[in-house]
């Protein structure tokens, strides 16, 4: 099944290859990122120029050159979990998915992936409404199962490798319950870090406690994965606010911008990079770590 679901994710993105704007350099001495603004209740900003952001890789600053507003289609793998955790969730689940979805029509392609007792793809990647509608209706919890996200993130990642995407985007519903993935998290937020995707994650319940390697690895993921690729990380005490925060999410999505800056020819290139806003109470949300070039 594993295997399916690879084959679905390298499938369906093979066609959309194209240089992906947060990594590529427009020329030798300019870089571009995709940067989302928020204000502090978590929506979107719009109406931003240059003179609004101030970008910094490894703690030096860079003359920002222009800022517009991003027009690449997204490419969007839903994972969702089904474990018997998520069983009181997923009504919530399914309504705040299908909303979603209608919101991201014209906008982006979407594959949807559920990861409880084993990664398993629902619906390949398509920009047909109905087709994940459908997709969305036959998620049910798995009785007796418990979430393979990790491995879901991997399974994910593997279709990423060695295309560049222009927005490759992985938006992670799960609940806190037992984690059965046996990978690390050095291994995945590395291989994030070098897909140039971006990690969201929406975590529902209290916070599962940290007593086993499989759940230090889980959590350690969902906050460095989400921090290091520029994605949101929330944790929602009931699955009712789902609605909310991805409303807040699409239009962050489809508002994000392409930041270009200048930047020298160095030897070196840098690992870090660090984009604020001008304004009090804005937040810039893009990625802090830059792929290393091959």
């Amino acid at each position: 099944m594993k295997s399916a679901v690879f084959t679905l994710v390298a499938g369906c993105l093979l066609a959309a290859a194209a240089p992906s704007a947060q990594t590529q350099p427009a020329d030798g001495r300019t870089q571009s990122i995709y940067v989302g603004v928020v204000d502090g209740k978590g929506n979107a900003v719009t109406g931003l120029t240059a003179k609004d952001f101030v970008v910094r890789e490894d703690g030096v600053a860079r003359e920002v050159l222009r800022v517009e507003p991003s027009s690449e289609q997204l490419d969007i793998v839903l994972l969702v979990d089904d474990s018997q955790a998520a069983t009181a969730m997923i009504p919530h689940m399914r309504d705040a998915l299908t909303r979603f979805v209608a919101r991201m029509q014209g906008k982006a392609k979407i594959g949807i992936v559920t990861v409880g007792e084993r990664p398993t793809s629902v619906v390949e990647r398509t920009s047909d409404p109905e087709a994940l509608k459908k997709g969305i209706g036959r998620i049910f919890a798995r009785g007796g199962s418990g979430a393979y996200l990790l491995e879901g993130i991997n399974e994910v990642l593997r279709g990423f490798r060695g295309r560049e995407l222009m927005r490759p985007t992985i938006v992670a519903l799960t609940a806190e319950g037992v984690e059965y993935s046996n990978l690390q998290h050095e291994r995945i937020n590395r291989d994030l870090v070098a897909s140039g995707a971006a990690l969201h994650v929406l975590a529902i319940g209290t916070p599962a406690p940290t007593d086993t390697d499989e759940m230090r690895n889980r959590n350690l993921v969902l906050a460095e994965g989400s921090e290091f690729t520029g994605g949101r990380r929330e944790q929602l005490l009931s699955a009712m606010a789902l609605e909310d925060r991805l409303e807040q999410l699409s239009a962050e999505l489809v508002n994000q911008y392409v930041v270009t800056y200048g930047r020298p020819e160095t030897l070196i290139p840098p690992e870090k990079v660090q984009v604020t806003v001008n304004t009090a109470g804005l937040t810039a949300r893009t990625r802090t770590r830059l792929p290393k070039k091959k």
